[in-house]
């Protein structure tokens, strides 16, 4: 399974390798920013899968990092928990009031932090998983089972189905064959690599008749992705 993606966005290093080191230890791939602009494009290009978030940064604050972040329907659901010095009341209403999905108060233990941001992962996780996913009028509906496009419906076996659920809900990310394997069949069961090139052509092949098939996206060297935007490597 692949790991959850955190970005620590904070303008004091030492606060940076701190949680960094711990998150780590707990298993997470970790990206780190310093600014709030630094934060915005990695948010943007690499869509992590929480942020923490410092309130106190240079020239943009936290706060209004998060602000932004909220209103972009393109990042809107991308879980936030601000680390702040403000310990008052107001204040936590206030980071609470902008979207962020927790507040921690520095000082901090490292475990108390882990433990947030687990907690904060699985509702996001739950969320998510009973969201429609509509991309450019590809839509699929994780509830009913469903596929559509244009809303007319689209046939396809329950292994396509799956891979098209995990390429959704990872959009613009690309993924190997082993990647792919773990997280859509399991990584206890055997299964050869190029199993999975069976299954993209199925998948195409499903989504052809519909104009939807170049969103399943060829990335050579490495494996496939799922993008609405024109690859030159498909």
């Amino acid at each position: 399974m692949s790991r959850n993606r955190i970005l620590i966005v904070d303008d004091e290093p030492a606060i940076r390798e701190m949680v960094a080191v711990a998150l780590e230890l707990a298993d997470f791939e970790v990206l780190e920013a310093e600014t709030a602009q630094q934060a915005h494009e990695r948010i943007v290009d690499e869509r992590p899968d929480l942020v923490l978030l410092d309130w106190m940064l240079p020239s943009v604050s936290g706060i209004e990092l998060a602000r932004r972040l909220k209103r972009d329907e393109g990042t809107s659901e991308v879980p936030i928990i601000m680390l702040t010095a403000k310990s008052e009341e107001d204040n936590k209403i206030q980071g609470l009031d902008v979207g962020a999905d927790d507040y921690i108060t520095k000082p901090f233990s490292t475990r108390e932090l882990i433990s947030r941001i687990k907690a904060v992962l699985r509702r996001s996780s739950l969320s998510a998983a009973e969201k429609a996913i509509d991309v450019e009028g590809l839509c699929l509906d994780p509830v009913s089972h469903r596929i559509s496009a244009h809303e007319r419906p689209v046939d396809m076996g329950p292994t396509e189905y799956r891979l098209l659920e995990f390429f959704m809900s990872h959009q613009e990310r690309a993924y190997s064959r082993t990647q792919l394997l773990d997280q859509v069949w399991g990584a206890n069961v055997y299964v050869e690599d190029r199993t999975i090139d069976v299954h993209i052509r199925r998948l195409r092949k499903a989504l052809a008749p519909h104009g939807f098939d170049g969103f399943i996206q060829t990335v050579r060297g490495t494996g496939y992705r799922f993008s609405a935007k024109t690859s030159e490597l498909t």
